[in-house]
């Protein structure tokens, strides 16, 4: 069905899970019906999510409290194999306050290093379906948002370890993110977004470091750089 309607994600994959969800509703309101699910094929949402099991790999550290400078480079390096996505998925369940959640749609996992110290923790994923304030803020129409919301991403998780102390270490961490993002975003995904998002709980955080690392203006120079190399882009 998504050969036939072309149905593709911006990277050229069909959507499977939207697909799915489409017939479901199909039939729920009388249009189609479905044959049975066959069991021995893996299904869109049938399996719950497992929480990570926690071991000694995540477990807290002596406390670290030194400056930027003195730490050495901090860099971001991708959890790209199974087992580094695993001890990633361990830290974001025992130390973020919201816990592991399976991200939606396409993701990127980060460590935060410094030389072979593990600061953190940082994600990027897909964007948040529909937010009043964003969607004005672009200035698109419901068409346009379902059209181009691949291209916005989701800075969905962001923890500094409890036990790092260093200051301006976390805005310098997101200067980084969004320097980078495109050309990640390309070489893992196959295209390159143009926005990024993510929110802050006012009742926990003020959104310090993201104001100190210029996201905003960091965003609106990344879409000015991609945004030529997305012609369907329609805003």
């Amino acid at each position: 069905m998504c050969e036939t309607l072309e149905w593709l994600t911006p990277a050229g994959r069909p959507k499977i899970d939207a697909c799915t969800k489409l017939l479901n509703r199909l039939q729920e309101d009388g249009i189609l019906r479905l044959p049975a699910i066959q069991k021995s094929y893996s299904y869109p949402g049938s399996h719950p999510q497992r929480l990570p099991a926690m071991s000694t790999r995540s477990a807290p550290q002596p406390l670290l409290e030194t400056s930027l400078a003195a730490i050495g480079p901090v860099t971001l390096t991708s959890a790209g194999n199974k087992a580094d996505r695993e001890l990633w998925n361990e830290y974001v369940q025992r130390y973020h306050y919201l816990g592991y959640k399976k991200p939606f749609g396409y993701r990127q996992r980060y460590f935060i290093e410094a030389g072979s110290r593990q600061l953190g923790c940082i994600m990027l994923s897909g964007a948040a379906r529909s937010v009043g304030s964003r969607d004005r803020w672009i200035g698109w129409n419901e068409r346009q948002r379902m059209k181009n919301l691949p291209w916005v991403l989701n800075n969905s998780r962001f923890l500094i370890f409890p036990w790092v102390r260093i200051q301006n270490l976390a805005s310098h961490v997101l200067a980084q993110l969004v320097r980078r993002a495109c050309d990640d975003w390309q070489q893992h995904w196959g295209y390159r977004p143009v926005l990024l998002e993510t929110f802050v709980d006012p009742l926990r955080f003020h959104g310090g470091c993201y104001r100190a690392a210029g996201s905003l203006r960091s965003v609106q120079l990344s879409y000015s750089r991609c945004s030529g190399k997305n012609p369907d882009f329609d805003f």
